[in-house]
């Protein structure tokens, strides 16, 4: 087997010693470094190659264990798991620090939103058109009340969520806009900044909503779409540093 060179300069002072041999070992598994089925080193062999006490070692591995990632073996040692039920989907919380890495979870909600469109036209009822529209008003009150409209502007997608019909939907989206609070926070003040920006994004909003209320799943699918890959670029315009990168 090659041996695995362990990010040992990537480690954090001694408080913060579990996190990261966890996100460490976490990526090792995650690239490919340790297969499904493979054996991982020992306490002993792990705690020298990371600098730290078995005792963190340790806890790193239990936290692996907890996500389902790894498992004990009587007398075999620690084994990489193989994809199950039990295991739970998991994005690091630091990628809403990473400018490339909030990019990257706007990549995902590409496709989700698409689809989240496409479906909120076909099974909408005239309530929850009702809801969308009134979330979509929201975010212009908002923003003229001096406000930055970004719990309105997630509020308009978690309502075409909501019109899909299918909870599945409205979860994952939940679970994704956790990381896009910042982001949308700050394009937010920079379409303030930027009036032609801001006038954008709204026309993006309601070409959305128009294709919703029209019944329209094809030019739903196309607008989300559109609104994503824009997304996209509005985000990239900004410095590294604007989202703490």
């Amino acid at each position: 087997m090659t041996k695995v060179e362990f990010p040992i300069e990537t480690l954090a002072p001694p408080a913060k010693m579990p996190d990261r041999v966890t996100a460490s070992l976490l990526s090792l598994i995650r690239s490919g470094d340790y297969q499904p089925g493979a054996r991982l080193p020992s306490e002993m062999s792990m705690a020298k190659s990371f600098g730290v006490s078995r005792t963190v070692i340790r806890e790193a591995v239990s936290r692996l264990k907890s996500e389902g990632l790894v498992e004990s073996r009587q007398g075999s040692g620690v084994f990489v798991r193989s994809a199950g039920m039990d295991m739970p989907f998991r994005i690091d919380p630091a990628v809403a620090g990473s400018a490339r890495s909030v990019l990257q979870i706007v990549e995902l909600r590409r496709g989700l939103e698409s689809e989240i469109a496409a479906l909120a036209a076909e099974r909408r009822s005239p309530a929850q058109l009702d809801e969308i529209r009134a979330a979509l008003e929201a975010i212009d009150a908002d923003v003229r009340g001096g406000g930055d409209g970004v719990d309105a502007d997630m509020a308009f997608h978690q309502a075409i969520a909501r019109a899909t019909g299918n909870p599945h939907f409205l979860s994952l989206w939940d679970f994704l806009s956790q990381f896009l609070r910042g982001a949308m926070t700050v394009t937010r003040a920079l379409e303030a900044s930027q009036p032609d920006m801001g006038s954008q994004v709204l026309d993006e909003h309601r070409a959305l909503l128009d294709a919703i209320a029209a019944g329209d799943p094809v030019a739903a699918s196309a607008a989300a779409r559109h609104h994503m890959v824009m997304a996209s670029r509005r985000i990239g315009t900004l410095e590294a540093g604007a989202l703490g990168a």
